[in-house]
């Protein structure tokens, strides 16, 4: 059975497609104005970022792999993060997909200049992440549906402050996996992150602490 295109980092394009949102833009929404500009950093293939549009809001989607961004239904940019610069400002901008847990320091501070150079004097940066309970508790198995889509966890190995797993998912006989390492970040580290990218933390934006808002310093 054909799985259909990889992103670089190994995303498989189809499985994006076939997932619905998850919440994630009802927790922009109540944290943002009505109808506030919105720059979405590593937005795929628009799941968050239509339901944005639906909402009310304008976007701009922002990817590196043109596979994800052909699917997009909205003004879209071709780029890596850490190298885009609009010349223009957002009222909010979003970086999710637990981007802020990369393994690299230098790769967190890049995503968060960016957010940085991109928000309005005013606006917030909103941060979707792993808290350090997720990486407590995580383990083989976890997961469940999501849409059409049944997605599990396995292979969960810890390293000291890296965790790394390989995500499967599957779809009727279809079936895909996804490795991925993810760095925990404590609160002095996250306060450290944000400070250095000229940012201070706000507040939490949901219940789990999965989502956080921060403001330019």
């Amino acid at each position: 059975m054909d799985q259909g295109a990889f992103t670089a980092d190994g995303c498989p394009v189809e499985v994006y497609r076939l997932l619905p949102p998850d919440g994630e833009a009802g927790i922009v929404h109540a944290a943002v104005p009505e109808g506030a500009s919105i720059l979405e950093l590593g937005s795929g293939v628009g799941r968050v970022t239509h339901a944005l549009l639906a909402l009310g809001h304008p976007v701009v989607a922002v990817d590196d792999s043109p596979e994800m961004l052909a699917h997009v239904r909205a003004e879209k940019v071709c780029s890596k993060i850490e190298e885009l610069r609009l010349g223009r400002v957002f009222d909010a901008v979003l970086l999710g997909s637990h981007l802020i847990n990369t393994t690299l320091d230098a790769d967190r501070a890049a995503f968060l200049a960016t957010a940085r150079a991109h928000v309005a004097p005013g606006g917030r940066v909103l941060v979707e992440w792993h808290p350090p309970e997720w990486f407590e508790s995580v383990q083989d198995g976890q997961g469940g549906r999501i849409g059409e889509v049944d997605v599990r966890l396995g292979q969960v190995v810890r390293h000291g402050e890296l965790l790394s797993a390989v995500v499967r998912y599957s779809a009727d006989d279809r079936r895909w996996t996804q490795a991925f390492t993810c760095r925990r970040l404590g609160s002095a580290a996250l306060d450290t992150a944000l400070t250095r990218a000229g940012l201070v933390f706000e507040r939490w934006c949901a219940d789990d602490r999965t989502w956080f808002s921060a403001n330019p310093a």
